[in-house]
């Protein structure tokens, strides 16, 4: 059986005893891509007991604080899907029970693995959509290759968001250290302040990447995780149209493993990068939490879907997907860990990496 029990939560495992992948049951969160030898997995596991999030009751659980995010903070693990939005909902969507980043983070999802392969599937009863994924990790390998599939039930032709939200945590996560890599080109600051007047980036800024302006004048670099005592910001940034294939990578000088994902430019042009550095002081944050998400997605900004049409896009590249009435539409890219002396740069290193290391036998290393 490939059911278990994943910080008390139900979840599947998928495992080629290199790498285990854990979903879980309920939002269909990837929860870990884990180095078998060590047990490093470099996404984000929340400081706070996640919940099962058809457990979650407001009322009863004010921990994850009151609002349209907390159902999806009660049970949020490693890398969420955004569908068929990307940010909040609107005050009437709200009200009507939607919450941040739509239904699929809080579904439950039908999960099956057979052989190499995990499957999980949820319709969106609201957003009449079918999503599956499939994620296969072949014997011995160091990358996963996911493809995943959405389809418009109803008549109509829809606009829809979506992204991949994959964020990461400590130990892999550290101030001052960790390194990324990104294919980007055209940056952006979001243009609302959300950290109460804490936030360091000038608000709405354009830039190339990765030297992002500071409220002070000064410019930060990205491609290092911050060092700063207390921050939080986003910045969406525009993959090179120039280059098939899209990439981020993260490098941990302390743990000597790079982690990442490799996907195709012209499905995800978008990579937002999201910081919480101990800046939220509200439940269920208590201004303990640490973690970088790095979104990559059809959407430059987290936004309501009005909001998402009326910017239509930015820097001239699309802000959101067409599904098809009574179509699929497909998408597929990969996660990986590899073994790695420093941080890689380009989409064939991860191709080429990605198949030594698994040809290599046990306790081998680059």
């Amino acid at each position: 059986m490939s059911e278990i029990q994943y910080r008390g939560r139900r979840a599947h495992v998928l495992s080629n005893g290199t790498l285990e992948i854990i979903v879980t049951v309920e939002g269909g969160h990837i929860a870990e891509v884990r180095d078998k030898a060590t047990g490093l997995n470099p996404l984000w596991a929340p400081p706070w007991p996640t919940m099962e999030p058809s457990q979650y009751d407001q009322a009863k659980h004010p921990q994850y604080g009151s609002d349209s995010e907390s159902k999806l903070l009660a049970g949020i693990l490693g890398h969420n899907l955004c569908l068929d939005t990307f940010g909040g909902p609107s005050e009437a969507e709200a009200a009507a029970g939607m919450t941040v980043h739509g239904e699929a983070s809080v579904s439950a999802h039908d999960i099956t693995v057979r052989g190499d392969t995990l499957t999980q599937a949820v319709v969106l009863k609201e957003a009449r959509l079918r999503f599956t994924r499939h994620i296969q990790l072949p014997a011995a390998a160091r990358a996963a290759t996911i493809t995943e599939t959405v389809e418009n039930l109803s008549a109509l032709d829809r606009p829809i968001a979506w992204t991949e939200h994959a964020t990461l945590g400590p130990p892999f996560l550290e101030k001052g250290r960790t390194q990324f890599r990104v294919t980007a080109t055209r940056s952006k600051v979001i243009e609302n302040d959300f950290t109460g007047g804490k936030g360091h980036t000038r608000i709405g800024a354009e830039f190339d990447w990765p030297m992002v302006p500071c409220v002070d004048g000064s410019f930060e670099d990205l491609r290092v995780f911050t060092n700063r005592p207390v921050s939080g910001g986003f910045t969406t940034h525009l993959m090179d149209p120039e280059r098939e294939k899209a990439l981020f990578s993260a490098w941990s000088p302390t743990h000597r493993f790079a982690f990442g994902y490799l996907w195709n430019q012209k499905d995800f042009p978008w990579l937002g990068i999201w910081e919480e550095n101990h800046l939220r002081l509200s439940a269920p944050w208590n201004g303990v939490t640490l973690t970088r998400g790095m979104e990559f997605g059809v959407s430059p900004f987290p936004e309501s879907r009005r909001a998402m049409i009326q910017r239509n896009g930015l820097f001239g590249a699309p802000g959101y997907c067409w599904a098809p009435a009574r179509r699929e539409v497909s998408v597929r890219y990969r996660v990986f860990l590899i073994p790695a002396s420093e941080c890689i740069e380009r989409a064939e290193c991860v191709e080429r990496e990605s198949v030594v290391v698994s040809e290599r036998p046990p306790g081998s290393s680059l």
